[in-house]
């Protein structure tokens, strides 16, 4: 099954931890990574590493802002994030009474939208995912037309009301 968390509001990177911790419950191996963020910038990233251990990968650069002398870094570090993702589906299963496997890439969309993930990359994990019946779990903004077409699961979260916009800071275990 391939499932999207998408849209403009707060909480797509915590549905993705909320699926992964689900998926733990049933005894699934789960595989997190995240494309975007700095390793250790945020909450969910330590009760991650403690879960999974080394099944959770945290490469990230922070944020691109489209500057084309970024985009050398950035890309090379999806780069790292899709061969570490093709290893661990390429490790058998860790224990025979393992249900299932899912394999969860935080802020992809966002990588895609920007370039620094290739469409054809995305499409032949999405394959790979399917022929070995592997649940994967995309997240960020941007839902190109032919990936929600390929989905099985949208979910889209939309902002209604945001203390940032107000000004606010952002907020530790909140926010990050």
């Amino acid at each position: 099954m391939i499932i999207i968390y998408t849209g403009n509001g707060k909480g797509k990177t915590s549905a993705c931890v909320g699926q992964a911790i689900r998926a733990r419950g049933q005894d699934f191996e789960v595989l997190f990574a995240q494309f975007m963020k700095r390793s250790a910038a945020a909450g969910e990233q330590r009760l991650l590493s403690r879960l999974l251990g080394d099944a959770f990968f945290c490469n990230g650069k922070g944020f691109y802002h489209g500057r084309t002398e970024e985009f050398a870094a950035h890309r090379a570090s999806v780069q790292e994030t899709l061969a570490w993702a093709r290893k661990r589906l390429d490790l058998p299963i860790q224990s025979s009474s393992c249900p299932g496997r899912m394999l969860i890439l935080d802020e992809a969309l966002y990588a895609l939208g920007h370039g620094l993930l290739e469409e054809t990359e995305l499409r032949e994990l999405m394959k790979l995912c399917r022929e070995r019946e592997i649940h994967l779990v995309l997240s960020g903004r941007g839902l190109p037309d032919w990936l929600k077409k390929e989905a099985d699961l949208v979910s889209e979260i939309q902002e209604i009301k945001h203390p940032l916009r107000s000004g606010e800071k952002a907020l530790p275990g909140i926010e990050f």
